[in-house]
């Protein structure tokens, strides 16, 4: 099926004089993908009449499914991670285009498969607030032997801020008191990322994944 036929879908009916599938192309020729289409707001449907908020949050809910479903099957899988860009490529989908900052946890075993993939801390535009006692007591209960931390920078600039490193120095060492490694910090910025662990500032914990 097309992408206008898999939106048509979703939409179910159209407006009058026009069908859900000329309604589908109209949108997609506007957006020109389901990715642009994420974390829009109702302005950016505004020219579109008829399609009200129930229509629009039922495509974004389905685009949603799409962004956690690969994450939902790697950490089903018990994928194993060698290095910062298997983190990346798992997570980029689901905070590339976010418009504030979500910062997520890796957890893995102690053959550095994945256990869990969770959101700790949603910010605003260009701060989480990822609080360290709650990140450790969820590594103890997942029985986790590491983590990796993950978070996006919505402006795109992948740099870390003074904050990035104080929390990584003080969440490595925390963790290190519980037997836990934090293997790396990623920051994602577009299609871009930063790896405290490559570029050698991860300075409690030295060993890379």
């Amino acid at each position: 099926m097309s992408n206008s036929e898999l939106l048509a879908i979703l939409l179910r009916t159209g407006t009058k004089g026009t069908s859900a599938i000329d309604l589908a192309r109209n949108i997609l020729k506007k957006f020109g993908s389901f990715r642009n289409m994420s974390h829009t707001d109702a302005r950016d449907w505004k020219e579109f009449k008829g399609l009200g908020g129930a229509k629009i949050a039922h495509i974004q809910a389905a685009l949603e499914i799409g962004r956690r479903y690969r994450q939902d099957d790697v950490s089903t899988g018990k994928q194993k991670i060698t290095s910062a860009r298997d983190i990346v490529d798992i997570v980029t989908p689901q905070l590339r285009d976010l418009k504030t900052e979500v910062f997520k946890v890796v957890y893995l075993d102690s053959n550095n498969c994945i256990i869990d993939i969770s959101d700790a801390s949603v910010g605003t535009v260009d701060q989480a607030f990822p609080i360290v006692r709650e990140i450790i007591h969820a590594a103890l209960q997942k029985f986790a032997k590491s983590i990796i931390c993950v978070h996006n920078h919505p402006s795109g600039n992948t740099t870390p801020s003074s904050q990035d490193k104080i929390f990584t120095e003080d969440l490595s060492a925390a963790a290190d008191l519980m037997g836990i490694k934090v293997l790396d910090h990623i920051i994602i910025g577009g299609t871009d990322y930063y790896s405290f662990t490559e570029e050698g500032r991860h300075n409690a914990q030295k060993q890379a994944v």
